[in-house]
């Protein structure tokens, strides 16, 4: 990947063989770590945005450039120190961090690249007994790129947006759930010091259309929406309370609402939900594993939390997840060390049984 990604040779046979073993082995041992829903790690993907670099038509990348989200920046400016050194990391990342430009009409021209993502996610699980339901995950409309061609910001996203469509479509068609993963509803929320709270709340309008517009005719019980904070281990005191966030997230069209909640900084908000009612027939998939720490959560833990939002949505409206991917890029220093993700996820399983166990055998 590293070599791909620099643009030096490589074998092409040999990395398309290895990403299908590298997605067979991440199933068996979700399911061996006692998962129901599984998904395939993205191994193929270099990260989880840019990837659509090869999936587009209509953008291309420039160096020396940074794009940094609104709080990502703010973080940053109220912590240079600790950022200057947490940042250093991303030097081994397999692939640098570059901007991505509309420089043309977008177009999507990954359908090879999504068929041999389902192809390799359906010959694992024939491979491996045990899970119940399987997802591929896919970026949301918004965030991975800037606009040097179409008049206006409005007439890109949803250029984009129905570009994306294509994916989610292959996606939902191969009897796979379609995850949307969308940080930037957060991002386009989030208070950078700068922007009118009116103006946020409408281009968070206009991001939630499009991608509502790429969703459409989906069953929504085929589609689930990851959102999360982006940053990944920092002090995140910028944060935007998830009150002021689930309210829009809801008004995106899926049937399942994923969001962080293992981060110390959001642990407290299951509380919310006593007073912003979950629609029916959607379902609740709070992160209970930490994505940025190496802690492996106990799975009393995990039950309390599963508990606590069971009780307010009903116990049929949870799945217990966690808060984000393990590493967001490619990298030789990803946030948790890929051992430990194991250890994580039987804690998640474990965690869960308990949680059943009290939900029904105590009711």
């Amino acid at each position: 990947m590293r070599e791909k990604e620099h643009g030096r040779p490589y074998d092409a046979a040999r990395f398309t063989e290895m990403i299908t073993e590298a997605v067979r082995d991440v199933v068996r041992r979700q399911a061996e770590a006692g998962l129901d829903v599984v998904t395939d790690g993205e191994q193929g993907k270099v990260s989880f945005l840019t990837y659509v670099k090869e999936r587009l038509a209509g953008f291309d990348q420039v160096e020396g450039e940074t794009l940094l989200p609104p709080s990502w920046q703010k973080e940053i400016d109220d912590f240079p120190e600790y950022y200057h050194s947490y940042m250093s990391k991303y030097s081994s990342a397999v692939a640098p961090m570059k901007v991505m430009v509309c420089t043309g009409p977008v177009a999507y021209s990954g359908r090879d690249a999504v068929q041999a993502d389902i192809a390799n996610l359906r010959a694992a699980l024939d491979a491996t007994p045990g899970p119940v339901e399987a997802f591929l995950p896919s970026t949301s409309p918004s965030g991975f790129g800037r606009n040097d061609y179409y008049a206006s910001e409005q007439d890109y996203l949803v250029a984009v947006a129905e570009a994306m469509r294509e994916e989610y479509l292959a996606i939902v068609e191969s009897g796979f759930l379609l995850q949307v993963d969308d940080p930037w509803l957060i991002e386009i929320l989030a208070d950078d010091g700068r922007s009118d709270p009116a103006e946020r709340h409408r281009r968070a309008q206009e991001h939630v259309d499009a991608l509502n517009h790429a969703l459409r005719g989906i069953p929504e019980d085929r589609i689930r929406l990851h959102t999360c904070y982006g940053l990944n281990h920092g002090p995140r005191l910028n944060d935007i309370p998830l009150a002021e966030v689930a309210p829009v997230m809801l008004r995106i069209n899926a049937g399942a609402y994923s969001f962080e909640v293992a981060n110390p900084r959001h642990q407290h908000e299951w509380k919310i939900w006593s007073d912003l009612k979950l629609p029916d027939g959607k379902i609740l998939l709070p992160g209970l594993l930490g994505h940025a720490t190496n802690y492996v959560e106990h799975p009393e833990l995990i039950a309390d939390g599963i508990c606590a939002y069971a009780g307010i949505v009903g116990r049929e409206n949870v799945v217990a997840s966690a808060d984000c991917g393990f590493s967001s890029r490619a990298s030789f220093a990803p946030e948790v060390h890929p051992t430990v993700v194991w250890a994580k996820f039987a804690a998640l399983a474990e965690g869960a049984a308990i949680a059943t166990k009290r939900l029904w055998e105590g009711a």
